[in-house]
């Protein structure tokens, strides 16, 4: 089964404030499936986007035509709804204050945003509200670095502290000179550096808090990444009971000291020692999320409506016993990515979301979700190899001999 973007611009929508009408910043992917989910629940989604072919357009109730920092078209946004929710973190909270000052209802809260947006200061908040993260640092020059802040070993993860996501703005510094290398080619920034974790597996928890302070944490996701970019999730996590209650006791932590409404998602490491540190964290729905549309009861898209529109949280509890996401990233000029889909969408118990981009090598062009239920007396980890299975079969359709495990 295949979904994808309608083509027809819907006509405007009577103003109206009501909890029946939320905003989004942002038109990209995630406003699209946010779009899809408010359609589904009656309410009226509508759009700040610079582009009219960027995907949530042709789903949403209206569309207001900007960049996504244009803070006085928000103004506009908000004259025309309830609430309004952000597809991404590249916002100007400054420009945005004024309005959440004079009543605006933003999803997350302003508040909430801005010990998140920068990598450095999110670091800092995480290790005073006491959750685990690795050892990190400041760094606004390469001669003032010394290792032993950070474990005294090499390799180190140097990260730009705004706007990175998908790999960019993340490297791997194995030296000294790495370090200085990096900081250069970067433009002499300030950047955040911190120790390497030789993590067992990398996890992800979508979490969710409404108006009222109620939580609600979605099944732990496994991620698996290729070239820094997610390839796949499955859910549930494969992991210890002891595990899984380090994850949640970090979600609720988490949201409860922001005092957060919206969903966020957590990356997290894994270590051999069954030990739980913070990699990241994205105050929004999350590609670590998307299997939640076909495997959970309420998807992280419908809960982060609901609590914009000020509705109960749905129930976040699976509906099969597993689920698996693959990322369909765009090929090279020559591929036939529409026959390839096809094949795809083919496969048992598959759903393809495809979000209508332009392609280009590398760019999230959709993804596609296979639910899978035991078989007989299918133990937890024979499923999840099952599951993985299912992703080579995809890869190999999809990336041909690029496929990588």
């Amino acid at each position: 089964m295949i979904s994808s973007i309608s083509s027809n611009i819907p006509q405007a929508v009577t103003p109206d404030r009501a909890v029946g009408t939320i905003g989004a910043v942002g038109g990209g992917q995630l406003a699209w499936m946010m779009a899809i989910a408010a359609k589904k629940l009656g309410i009226l989604l509508l759009v700040q986007a610079p582009r009219q072919s960027d995907p949530a357009v042709s789903e949403a109730a209206d569309w207001f035509a900007a960049d996504i920092d244009d803070a006085s078209t928000t103004a506009k946004l908000a004259d025309r709804c309830g609430a309004i929710a952000f597809e991404n973190e590249f916002v100007d909270l400054d420009a945005l204050q004024p309005l959440a000052d004079r009543g605006v209802t933003f999803v997350p809260p302003i508040h909430s945003l801005r010990p998140l947006l920068d990598k450095y200061k999110q670091r800092c908040f995480m290790r005073e509200i006491g959750l685990p993260t690795p050892q990190f640092c400041e760094l606004s020059d390469p001669a003032n670095f010394d290792i032993a802040a950070l474990g005294g070993s090499y390799p180190v993860v140097v990260k730009a502290r705004r706007h990175g996501y998908d790999g960019q703005g993340t490297a791997i510094a194995r030296s000294a000179a790495d370090v200085a290398e990096i900081w250069e080619r970067w433009g002499r920034p300030s950047v955040e550096v911190e120790e390497f974790v030789p993590f067992e597996s990398e996890l992800a928890v979508i979490v969710s808090r409404d108006r009222s302070g109620s939580v609600a944490v979605f099944p732990i996701v496994e991620t698996q990444q290729v070239d820094r970019v997610c390839r796949r999730a499955i859910a549930p996590a494969v992991i210890s009971q002891s595990a899984i209650q380090q994850c949640t006791a970090i979600a609720h932590t988490l949201v409860e000291q922001l005092d957060a409404v919206g969903v966020f998602a957590i990356e997290l490491f894994l270590t051999k020692d069954d030990r739980v540190l913070v990699n990241e964290i994205a105050p929004r729905t999350h590609n670590s999320g998307h299997l939640t549309i076909e495997a959970c009861n309420c998807s992280q898209f419908e809960q982060v409506v609901r609590i914009a529109a000020g509705l109960p949280l749905g129930d976040v509890s699976l509906q099969h016993d597993c689920a698996l996401m693959v990322n369909l990233l765009g090929l090279d000029g020559s591929s036939d990515e529409d026959r390839r889909r096809a094949e795809i969408a083919a496969m048992p118990d598959a759903t393809v979301h495809w979000y209508g981009k332009a392609s280009r090598p590398g760019r999230k062009l959709g993804h596609v979700t296979v639910t899978l239920d035991s078989i007989g007396e299918e133990t937890t980890a024979a499923r999840r190899d099952r599951a993985l299975s299912v992703a080579r079969q995809i890869e190999a359709i999809w990336y041909g001999t690029k496929a990588r495990n």
